[in-house]
């Protein structure tokens, strides 16, 4: 996953300058049918019965994981097709914290269900 421009600025204040970001206390993931990318943008999914679900991680050395499984409800109508998730620190709008694409995209419709299992969502630092 890629750090927004938002989330590299709080770390650099963080690791090199006396600057104290506020740290989020709660993560949310988001599921897009565009891109989204460095200042943020692309295309959620709105409507449907979607929503952002609330995630938590692990951190094992440079790698964080989701440490259980990730559920959306079940859609009542097209999400679209799924090529993108990003992590937030707001359950709706918020600031966006990282995105990647999905190594495959996703299709969903009427009566689907979204699930990303757990350990299955990295957010690695190299």
């Amino acid at each position: 996953m890629s750090f927004t421009n938002d989330l590299e600025t709080r770390v650099l204040q963080w690791a090199l300058t006396n600057g104290s970001p506020t740290r989020p206390t709660a993560w949310y993931v988001g599921l897009f049918t565009a891109a989204p990318g460095e200042t943020g943008g692309g295309t959620e999914v709105s409507g449907n019965a979607y929503v952002r679900k609330a995630v938590t991680f692990t951190v094992s050395g440079d790698t964080a994981t989701n440490n259980a499984a990730i559920e959306w409800p079940t859609a009542t109508g097209s999400w679209g097709t799924i090529t993108h998730v990003a992590v937030f620190d707001a359950e709706t709008t918020g600031n966006m914290l990282v995105y990647a694409s999905l190594a495959a995209s996703k299709s969903i419709s009427t009566g689907d269900v979204l699930r990303i299992p757990s350990g299955d969502l990295d957010v690695t630092l190299n």
